[in-house]
């Protein structure tokens, strides 16, 4: 996997997920009010993530 200057992954240090496994928790910061979004409080809800390897960060 090539990486361009100024980037780096830490892709190879994570878990690999499967189809059917369970995400596990996390918490981030929400755009409205200032509050935590956290994955565990949705628990029983269809949820979907998207991850956009390098959006919204500085080059």
């Amino acid at each position: 996997m090539a990486i361009k200057v100024g980037r780096t992954s830490t892709a190879s240090q994570s878990k690999t997920l499967k189809p059917g496994d369970h995400a596990p928790d996390f918490e981030l910061d929400s755009h409205l009010n200032d509050e935590k979004w956290k994955l565990s409080a949705h628990r029983g809800k269809n949820i979907v993530l998207a991850f956009y390897p390098f959006a919204f960060t500085p080059v």
